[in-house]
């Protein structure tokens, strides 16, 4: 996954990102891909402790574009309301539940509408009502805005709803199942 999402540089072959080989990119072209093209949602979902809900959602457009604009804000508005976070936007990242700070972890991911969204283990620290409600909203979130979700996990539950599986054991794909 950090190969796919520009974190490291593969040992050999290439990777193509909407055409771009990334070994072609230094460092900050490799930063500004990552956060115009990729969102990560991560086991653990990184949210900044001294921020709002609304804030976090918000840091990778400002990191983009430096000022929130008005289309911004409407953005993370909506993104709330889809995560089902509206009540609790204005909280301190701290004061939620780990169900809602996963959401709002997704909500972040999608903010600057990534055509990629990579997911290490996005469910792997929730109890299995919540992991079922996250899944639901991942697929939700795939229909409606057509973004390609990369899920990484070894939760065979979670593995066999998505549209297709690749088993990757000893370094090699063992397995490659479409639905």
């Amino acid at each position: 996954m950090n190969i796919m999402g520009t974190l490291d540089k593969a040992t050999s072959g290439e990777v193509l990102i909407q055409g771009q080989n990334i070994s072609d990119l230094n460092k900050n072209g490799l930063a500004s891909l990552r956060n115009e093209t990729i969102g990560f949602i991560f086991q653990f979902h990184y949210l900044l402790p001294e921020f709002t809900v609304f804030e976090n959602i918000l840091i990778p457009y400002r990191i983009k574009n430096g000022k929130t604009t008005k289309e911004a804000i409407n953005r993370a508005n909506d993104l709330i309301e889809i995560v089902g976070l509206s009540k609790v936007k204005n909280n301190m990242a701290t004061d939620i539940s780990g169900g809602q700070q996963q959401r709002a972890a997704i909500a972040r991911a999608l903010i600057n509408s990534p055509k990629i969204i990579l997911g290490d283990e996005p469910t792997g620290n929730l109890d299995s009502e919540t992991t079922e409600i996250v899944y639901g909203l991942l697929k939700e979130i795939n229909k409606e805005f057509k973004s390609t979700f990369i899920v990484i996990t070894h939760d065979k539950r979670i593995a066999e709803k998505a549209d297709r599986i690749i088993e990757i054991k000893d370094g090699r794909i063992n397995m490659d199942i479409r639905k």
